[in-house]
C-alpha cells in the first residue's frame, strides 16, 4: 500500500533531504506533490527516476493528501497545515509552531513514540538541536534519571537553511583569496569565526535555540521540572552540529555499564576510542543517520555528573530522518 505524500518547502535544505530519504528508506509513497514558494514554481525536482515539478502553495492544495511533511517556517505552518488538516492529511511539522502546544505530540520516535499516536491531525518535530541532544542522553534514561542538563551546541550552517550554508562556501572562499565579502544571511562574517546563535536573545538573556531546547526536553521528557541549561553558538561547520554535554544523574552507573547501554541503543553510535583520541567529529557524522557520542567521562563538578560530546547531522536526524521516522510509525 502507498501513500499519498506532499512535502512543504521542498526546495529547502530540508525539503530537499525527505525527498532523499524517503526514497532510501522506500517509504511507501504512491503519489508524491511538492510545494513552495512562488520563486520556486515549475522548477522539477527527482524523485526515483521522474522529474516532479514544484507547485506553489495554496490553501486547496493538500486534497487527496494522506501525509504532509512541512519545512517551510512557523508562519507558513500556522497558515497552511490546519488546511491540510482538514483536507484529511496528517501534518509533520518541523517548524516551532506547533511543538509547545499541548495537543499536539512532539515526537522522538525512540524516546517517546507511542505519544505519537494521540494526535489530532498534526505532530510537531522537535527542534535540530533538541533531537540530536535527547537522542545522545536517551541510553542513559534507561539506566538513571537525568537530574540537570548544561549543553553547549556548535551549530552548523546546515540549521539556518541552504543560503547559510551557500554563505558559508562563499564566505570561505573570499577569506582565503583575501576579497571583502559581506554577510546576506548571518549577521556576523561566518568565515573562520563562531558567533551566538542568530535567534532572537529574550529578556533573560536566552536566545530562542536555546529556549527551544529547554522546554521542548521537558515536554518530550515528560519531566516538567526539568533543569536545563543551554548555549547555543553557530560554528563555520557546513552540516552536522556537535553538542558538549554535562549532567547531573539521581545516580551515575559505572562507566562500562553505560557504554554498554549505548552500544545497545538504536540510532546511536559510540564513538569513544581513548588511546586514538577518536571521538565524535561533525566530518563524520555528516550523510550519517546515526547521533555519534563519545567523550564519556565523570564530571567532578556536579553530582553524579558525567560529561560527554555528541554529532550529528542536523538535516537527517535532526529534521528530515525524524519526520519519516514518525510517518513510519503510524502507518507500519
Amino acid at each position: 500500500m502507498g501513500y499519498r505524500v506532499a512535502i512543504v518547502g521542498a526546495t529547502g535544505a530540508v525539503g530537499t533531504e525527505l525527498i532523499h530519504i524517503l526514497e532510501q528508506r522506500r517509504f511507501p509513497v504512491d503519489s508524491l506533490r511538492l510545494f513552495a514558494s512562488e520563486r520556486s514554481a515549475g522548477k522539477q525536482l527527482r524523485f526515483h527516476d521522474e522529474w516532479l515539478p514544484v507547485e506553489t502553495l495554496h490553501a486547496n492544495a493538500f486534497k487527496g493528501v494522506e501525509i504532509a511533511f512541512f519545512s517551510a517556517g512557523a508562519t507558513r505552518s500556522r497558515e497552511f497545515a490546519p488546511h491540510a488538516v482538514r483536507a484529511g492529511a496528517l501534518v509533520i511539522d518541523n517548524s516551532s509552531a506547533f511543538r509547545l502546544e499541548p495537543e499536539v505530540p512532539l515526537v522522538i520516535p525512540e524516546i517517546n513514540g507511542a505519544t505519537a499516536q494521540q494526535h489530532h491531525g498534526i505532530i510537531a518535530n522537535p527542534n535540530c538541536s533538541t533531537i540530536l541532544m535527547l537522542m545522545a542522553l536517551a541510553p542513559l534514561l534507561t539506566l538513571t534519571h537525568i537530574q540537570r542538563i548544561i549543553v553547549a551546541t556548535y551549530q552548523a550552517a546546515s540549521g539556518a537553511g541552504a543560503q547559510a550554508m551557500q554563505e558559508l562556501l562563499e564566505a570561505t572562499r573570499a577569506y582565503l583569496q583575501n576579497e571583502p565579502f559581506e554577510p546576506r544571511v548571518l549577521p556576523h562574517p561566518y568565515a573562520f569565526n563562531l558567533f551566538s546563535h542568530n535567534s532572537p536573545v529574550g529578556e533573560d538573556g536566552y536566545n530562542e535555540e536555546e529556549r527551544k531546547i529547554m522546554l521542548e526536553s521537558r515536554k518530550i521528557l515528560n519531566v516538567p521540572e526539568l533543569a536545563v541549561s543551554a548555549t547555543c553558538i553557530r560554528v563555520p561547520i557546513l552540516r552536522a552540529h556537535s553538542e558538549s554535554i554535562h549532567l547531573e544523574l539521581s545516580h551515575r552507573p559505572p562507566l562500562p555499564t553505560i557504554r554498554e547501554a549505548y552500544r545497545a541503543f538504536p540510532g546511536v553510535q559510540l564513538v569513544d576510542d581513548r588511546a586514538r583520541n577518536h571521538f565524535p567529529m561533525p566530518i563524520e557524522a555528516t550523510g550519517r543517520d546515526e547521533v555519534l557520542v563519545g567523550r564519556l567521562r565523570e564530571d567532578h563538578a556536579l553530582p553524579n555528573g558525567l560529561a560527554l560530546f555528541a554529532c550529528g547531522d542536523q538535516l537527517r536526524k535532526g529534521a528530515a530522518l525524524n519526520a519519516i521516522q514518525i510517518a513510519e510509525l503510524l502507518t507500519q
